[in-house]
């Protein structure tokens, strides 16, 4: 529940109320109104509603709907002159999202916050903080793989980082649930469309940048992507930060004033005698770990996890343990064919991480390589040409291209954009499920491999903006074994 005056009182404190409409009329206070509801979807309204009107792609028209459900007040940027009053903001993002938090009683102070941003890498590290946290506390996780306000049941998130309205509604659950701690996935869109603002973190995890997300849905260039990926770190109290990340010293410039620490070859916490399913750290956590997912990355992952949750009060022989447990659904998974040959899918979905999966697989398996890969409709187009730059560095893989989430895109022409940019021959097969038949069928031997790369355990395929029935790679692999 939250009143008008509550409403009123957040909006100036920000510098974000206007003034409030009603038939025309403007005044600056609308008393006895209380709220006991709280939404963006005109679908979801009632009359002790506060609806907030956001998006480029409202219509007046979904208003015109909610009044029939008896909308009685509504939150917006413009007047849409439908015979109700309006409060009117300067940023109904950062509105929402501050009336959100008071409304579902500022759940954010009832836990720890520990929140991960980078190009890739924050859903392995999220899952790496959850196992560890698990040992002795009751962490909630949203995660763009798998979601859980309390430690049972788990579900998909549509975005990395809810809307404000759901993300604080997810906060309140998990606080319900008795949970102590909450892991977020951070994106650069969170800040870019205000999904986070007013939120402060108790740690903020840097992983990685690389160029990706930059098109036009997203951002405009690669600076504006750096920036808002820093605003997860102005956003903490303490701040971990890897050291071999490029750009690192803007970021090292950046932290000087709050509690930090780097990690990686360039610091005091540094992986030594790095094998396939164990390494050794020196600096805070010095010692032995055993570890299920293979590849330096996802050490560089757990180690990032691991100082984060020892800031949170994690024991080392938590983060001992909550690495050694951790998997992650469509990260590395392997299946054996009958020929002794290996199916990897991974979830590696830019340039920068499908050269650090096809490094890992070359390490193993000395054999015929198999890549199936695509790339997604309307966004991220930088990540064609970037495809076709790894793949080149590769001759000896054998590629067919495919579809990926191809929207409203024609999957056939994304394909030929990356072939475009590759400097030999490769097949396309746009059906999914055929491209990794044909692989697998090609493979002979226990030294060959196929990489099944992008989607990881998205189980459908985004079509003309809708999920389309997909069963998900390694469920389609396994009925081709």
């Amino acid at each position: 529940m939250i009143t008008i005056e509550q409403i009123l009182e957040i909006l100036k404190k920000d510098n974000n109320f206007r003034e409030i409409i009603d038939n025309g009329h403007y005044q600056y206070k609308c008393s006895n109104m209380t709220f006991h509801h709280i939404s963006y979807d005109s679908r979801d309204v009632h009359e002790t509603t506060l609806f907030f009107i956001k998006g480029a792609a409202f219509k007046k028209e979904f208003l015109k709907d909610a009044l029939k459900k008896g909308l009685r007040f509504y939150v917006a940027e413009k007047d849409y002159q439908v015979g109700i009053p309006v409060l009117l903001v300067n940023n109904i993002k950062n509105a929402m999202s501050l009336i959100a938090k008071e409304f579902y009683g500022n759940p954010q102070d009832k836990l720890k916050l520990l929140a991960f941003t980078g190009t890739k890498g924050k859903t392995t590290a999220a899952y790496f903080a959850y196992h560890i946290l698990k040992q002795s506390y009751r962490p909630a996780m949203l995660s763009t793989m798998s979601t859980t306000l309390d430690g049972k049941t788990f579900f998909k998130s549509k975005l990395t980082t809810p809307e404000s309205l759901d993300l604080f509604k997810m906060m309140a659950q998990a606080v319900d649930h008795g949970m102590t701690h909450l892991i977020m996935e951070v994106s650069s869109q969170a800040y870019l469309v205000g999904r986070v603002y007013g939120l402060t973190f108790d740690v903020g995890v840097f992983l990685n940048i690389s160029p990706d997300h930059i098109g036009p849905i997203e951002h405009p260039t690669f600076e504006d992507y750096f920036y808002h990926k820093r605003l997860l770190l102005k956003n903490s109290r303490y701040a971990i930060v890897n050291s071999q990340m490029d750009h690192f010293a803007l970021v090292q410039e950046q932290v000087t004033d709050q509690g930090h620490d780097f990690y990686g070859n360039t610091s005091n916490n540094q992986i030594i005698n790095s094998k396939a399913f164990s390494f050794d750290l020196t600096g805070k956590l010095a010692g032995h770990y055993d570890i299920q997912l293979t590849g330096s990355f996802n050490q560089e992952n757990a180690l990032a996890a691991g100082l984060a949750c020892l800031q949170l009060g994690a024991s080392q022989a938590d983060i001992q343990k909550g690495i050694a447990q951790t998997t992650v659904p469509g990260r590395m998974e392997v299946l054996t064919q009958r020929n002794g040959a290996k199916v990897f899918v991974d979830y590696a979905h830019n340039g920068d991480s499908l050269e650090k999966l096809l490094s890992v697989v070359e390490e193993h398996q000395k054999g015929n390589i198999f890549l199936i890969l695509g790339a997604p409709g309307n966004k991220g187009q930088s990540r064609r040409a970037d495809f076709g730059r790894v793949i080149n560095a590769h001759p000896a893989l054998q590629v067919i291209l495919t579809a990926d989430d191809p929207n409203n895109e024609n999957p056939q022409l994304i394909s030929e954009e990356i072939a475009s940019h590759i400097k030999r021959p490769v097949d396309i097969v746009v059906d999914r499920k055929q491209a990794i038949q044909k692989a697998m069928s090609l493979t002979q031997t226990e030294s060959d491999a196929v990489i099944v790369a992008g989607k990881g355990a998205d189980a459908f395929q985004i079509v003309k903006g809708q999920r389309a029935e997909y069963a998900g790679d390694i469920e389609v692999a396994k009925g081709y074994l």
